[in-house]
């Protein structure tokens, strides 16, 4: 196994959560999937389609997303919204990502306990 295929596998393993994190934040205002997509990819989270919507869906089935479909256009999408649930989940990973934040940061700095 080439170097660049195992770091691959390591970043994609360490962005996995990430967008979960980041999908809650940005659904606190409601958007459909195309658009959430775009939006997380500019803001550097970097997932395809293929990934996204099942975690869409897998969040929803959870009650950390609701959603509710929009035929104000032309052709119907279904906004997604994070719910209650969500919100406090997103708030304990917020809260656990400051602590790695800290620990990893002061991994690189060569600090020792």
């Amino acid at each position: 196994m080439d170097r660049d295929h195992t770091s691959a596998g390591h970043l994609q393993e360490l962005r996995r959560g990430t967008v979960v994190l980041a999908c809650l934040l940005q659904l606190r205002t409601p958007d459909y999937g195309y658009s959430l997509l775009t939006r997380l990819d500019a803001l550097g989270f970097v997932t395809d389609a293929n990934t996204l919507y099942p975690l869409l869906r897998r969040l929803e089935t959870q009650g950390h997303l609701t959603s509710e479909w929009s035929t104000d256009e032309a052709r119907p999408r279904k906004f997604y919204r994070t719910s209650r649930a969500g919100e406090l989940l997103a708030a304990d990973l917020v809260e656990d990502w400051k602590r790695l934040d800290a620990s990893v940061t002061s991994l690189v700095r060569g600090d020792r306990s």
